[in-house]
């Protein structure tokens, strides 16, 4: 089963976080959190690793809606994009919205789920040269 979409860029890490956030903003998506999994390794483990990080991105809007259908789906907001370095460029990956409705299996979550995961794809599809 497939769980997200990614996209590669050929441009640096810095500047994708920048066009991912950006690309996210156009789609009406905020981003919640931000969490550095590089820096926390490293801190926490000494561990070295790539540039890596999880943004949480919300449309308050599809989240209201899907809150209003199930309390329980905050378990599964916000979505989780992952910006991570790789020797081929800089991956951006998102998480199927649909998900949601596999794991609740609850069919009314479909339409927002449906409209989340569109825009998403459209904010990745941005970033794409």
């Amino acid at each position: 089963m497939s769980y997200g979409t990614s996209v590669t860029l050929d441009i640096p890490f810095t500047d994708a976080v920048d066009r991912v956030r950006a690309a996210l903003a156009e789609q009406g998506f905020g981003v919640l959190t931000e969490i550095d999994i590089t820096a926390t390794l490293r801190a926490r483990l000494g561990e070295q690793m790539e540039d890596y990080i999880i943004l949480g991105a919300c449309n308050p809007p599809a989240a209201h809606q899907a809150l209003g259908i199930d309390r329980s789906i905050g378990l599964l907001l916000p979505c989780n994009i992952v910006v991570r370095a790789t020797p081929a460029g800089t991956v951006v990956e998102a998480l199927d919205p649909k998900v949601m409705v596999t794991m609740t299996g609850r069919p009314e979550l479909k339409p927002v789920a449906d409209q989340v995961a569109r825009r998403l794809a459209d904010a990745l599809a941005a970033l794409a040269p």
